[in-house]
């Protein structure tokens, strides 16, 4: 679950090789951008050469654009887009989305097609009529007017061109696998450190809901991204929640929690069977005495901390690891991807909860 790839990035640059898994096709587009090779120079030049064809092609161009928009999603797609973007920024994406798909090489294409991204996916809802949607909650302002796409993709051009030059300058590759954590393929015993952070098990996070803003322009249909969403580590759906055996501190909280509330306890128990299969798979491809860490929040279903830290080191040490230790690690408010708090209640339940996780330390024995 290697996400915008900032943890592939640090073991890059750590001179390590390494190998990340995600079925989310935002992220594997981002990491891949991160690898590819660029000069800061050549792409701004090139990015307002993008910037500049797409204004001539809207201007001078406008019912070839329609036609061609008009032929870019199926039924259900579209209906997704006319509700969430106005009709002069969905006419002004398409521009510049065919100027990107005319640039060469690819993994110059591939940087232009994340700059495209963040121009949708912004703190501010970007182009579109949502807002919060970086914080995954999208909801539409009828009384927002979005900004021309032209504007805010010149803007994010500069941004991510600082961002990136440094990533674009590795030597070393990372090996990106569109696979599922609790299913990576990888061999057997052939890892020496594995660093990651899984879900919220409230599903707090709901990456797909921001991501299908900008997915759907790169032509994946809204089913096909529903259905990749259904696969989710934590979706909050009952499939999959098997009323299998789980280590006592789980069972502890899911008794408590089923009191009070039977769906949700059931959803729980869904995502610890889920982190039990990626941590069973955790165990198989790491070598010996080497350490596996999960940074993981907190979460209160119904009132209950479900203590999401000592559930997952439970089923690590049920799944054959040693427990090293579980750490706190605070979080800064305002730089956290999570619901903003502006002109609201400083003592709401998401503030008064979302202000540290854990760090779990496993060792394989």
């Amino acid at each position: 679950m290697f996400g915008s790839g900032t943890t592939l990035v640090e073991a890059l640059q750590l001179g390590r090789r390494a190998i990340g898994c995600d079925i989310d096709p935002l992220s594997q587009l981002i990491m891949s951008a991160k690898l590819s090779h660029h000069n800061a120079v050549d792409a701004l030049s090139t990015g307002h050469r993008i910037v500049e064809g797409a204004k001539r092609f809207y201007w001078e161009r406008k019912g070839e654009l329609q036609r061609a928009l008009n032929q870019r999603f199926d039924e259900k797609t579209r209906s997704f887009i006319d509700y969430w973007f106005l009709p002069q920024q969905q006419l002004e994406l398409v521009a510049i989305q065919r100027s990107i798909e005319s640039t060469s090489p690819q993994d110059m294409k591939l940087f232009f097609q994340v700059v495209f991204s963040s121009t949708i996916i912004a703190k501010s809802g970007g182009v579109s009529l949502a807002r919060d949607l970086a914080h995954t909650r999208p909801h539409r302002d009828n009384e927002k007017s979005p900004n021309s796409a032209f504007v805010e993709f010149t803007k994010r051009l500069k941004n991510n061109v600082v961002a990136f030059t440094g990533t674009s300058q590795m030597r070393n590759i990372a090996e990106i696998r569109s696979a599922s954590a609790n299913k990576t393929g990888l061999p057997t015993s052939s890892v020496d450190l594995i660093v990651t952070s899984p879900p919220y098990a409230n599903n707090a996070i709901d990456y797909m809901r921001a991501h299908k803003f900008a997915l759907v322009w790169f032509g994946w249909k809204l089913d096909e991204l529903t259905s990749i969403r259904a696969q989710y580590l934590g979706h909050d759906t009952t499939r999959g929640a098997e009323d299998s055996r789980l280590p006592n501190q789980c069972e502890r909280v899911l008794g408590k929690l089923a009191e009070l509330d039977a769906r949700k306890a059931t959803v729980l128990r869904r995502y610890f069977n889920d982190m039990s299969a990626v941590i069973e798979e955790m165990h198989r491809v790491l070598k010996s005495g080497k350490p596996a860490i999960v940074v993981v929040g907190t979460s209160q279903l119904r009132g209950i901390d479900v203590e999401t830290q000592k559930g997952l080191a439970a089923i690590g040490e049920s799944a054959g690891f040693k427990l090293a230790g579980i750490g706190v690690r605070r979080l800064d408010r305002d730089r956290r991807m999570m619901p903003a708090r502006w002109n609201k209640d400083k003592h709401s339940q998401i503030e008064s909860r979302m202000h540290e996780e854990h760090v779990i330390g496993l060792v394989k024995s």
